[in-house]
């Protein structure tokens, strides 16, 4: 079996500025040399670049520092796998290539390794398989990643071809429907207890904004409309794309209250990167932790349909609470989409696909004297 050196520097240089630069100039070396483009690379540098590399020359719409932290977590936690479980993976090694241990892979080890992964893997024995999504991202992830290296020569086989398919099926899918009776019935629990609470989730529903866009919002991107007037959220989403969205007057006075509560000043001038959401330090929330810290406040509201959900309640939940609310009062499912800053109708279906169901099942269609007096 295969033995690989233990990586002393770190993965990912501090400076990438700089780390840019010197690849960049090995790559210009190679072309001037009519050598392939990564001639000069080792594993490392191949990684590097695929993930810092500039995709854009507007750095608006460079990819966004939450992608990049999910591309480097499951790349690195690859490479760990590998070195640390070699013979449970089945990599069938004799000899690293050139130093290289993505040199030296085959189809059939990214094939027995993505088996590994959802089936034998210590977080599969710890806490239960993976779900179908998730699966499905880390192949995604991993496809994208070989199939560069191939596309720049640093592979001379298309391995990623090694991949199986994880395809999410609707049934899959959590039911992650919060209709507006748990959402007011959440409200009405919090209004007088906690207004933290209250706050939080009032804006997540009123918005239909992501976890980490909610957790990035600064006190200048409550903004006013001097043409529509009121007041509007700029949110930058996705990709770095941004969007508007306008506050109703209720959902403004939470965002006051929130304020108030944590003894912080309700303005909004235009110059503040103050967090306009706070966590009890003042400090921006981490998404992880505002996820988890919002789904353990509810787990202890006694109601009954909340109790009785198998899956615990997220963020993500009252994006869908949005779609579904907004959909409910008649809008239509493409101005649904850009609210929610989707880029595909297909996503924003997946919100609305259950109540769209069973809003349209035949039974509707009955005649009120089909079976008499009892339908």
């Amino acid at each position: 079996m295969f033995e690989l050196k233990p990586i002393s520097q770190p993965l990912f240089p501090a400076d990438w500025t700089e780390a840019a630069v010197q690849l960049l100039e090995r790559i210009d070396r190679a072309e001037k040399e009519n050598e392939d483009p990564f001639f000069y690379f080792d594993d490392r540098d191949a990684l590097h670049y695929y993930l810092y590399r500039s995709i854009n020359l507007n750095k608006e719409a460079e990819r966004s520092d939450r992608t990049l932290k999910e591309y480097e977590r499951e790349l690195s936690q690859m490479i760990r796998n590998m070195m640390q479980f070699p013979q449970e993976i089945g990599l069938d090694i004799e000899q690293i290539e050139e130093g290289s241990l993505f040199k030296s892979l085959s189809p059939r080890h990214l094939r027995r390794y993505q088996t590994w992964l959802a089936e034998e893997s210590p977080r599969v024995k710890t806490k239960g398989p993976y779900s179908a999504a998730t699966l499905a991202r880390k192949t995604t992830i991993l496809k994208s990643f070989f199939r560069f290296l191939h596309e720049n020569r640093y592979l001379k086989q298309p391995i990623h071809q090694g991949l199986r398919p994880a395809t999410v099926r609707k049934d899959d899918r959590p039911n992650r429907d919060l209709g507006p009776g748990e959402v007011i019935q959440l409200l009405d629990y919090y209004q007088d207890r906690n207004p933290i609470m209250f706050t939080l989730i009032h804006i997540l529903v009123g918005t239909g904004m992501r976890n980490d866009e909610l957790c990035r919002l600064k006190v200048s991107d409550v903004r006013f409309d001097p043409i529509l007037g009121g007041f509007y959220l700029h949110v930058i989403g996705k990709g770095n794309k941004q969007r508007d969205i306008p506050l109703r007057d209720k959902v403004l006075d939470s965002i006051v209250l929130y304020r108030k509560t944590r003894f912080l000043s309700a303005d909004f001038p235009s110059n503040s990167d103050e967090p306009l959401f706070p966590n009890s330090r003042w400090k921006a929330f981490r998404p992880s932790y505002f996820s988890t810290m919002l789904g353990d406040e509810i787990e202890k509201v006694p109601i009954l349909s909340i109790q009785a959900r198998k899956k615990r309640i997220t963020p993500h939940e009252f994006r869908h609470s949005f779609a579904i609310i907004s959909y409910m009062n008649n809008s239509d499912v493409y101005a649904i989409m850009r609210a929610l800053g989707h880029e595909k109708i297909e996503t924003t279906m997946i919100y609305l696909q259950k109540i769209m169901e069973r809003e349209q099942h035949v039974v509707h269609q009955w005649k009120d004297n089909t079976l008499g007096k009892y339908i």
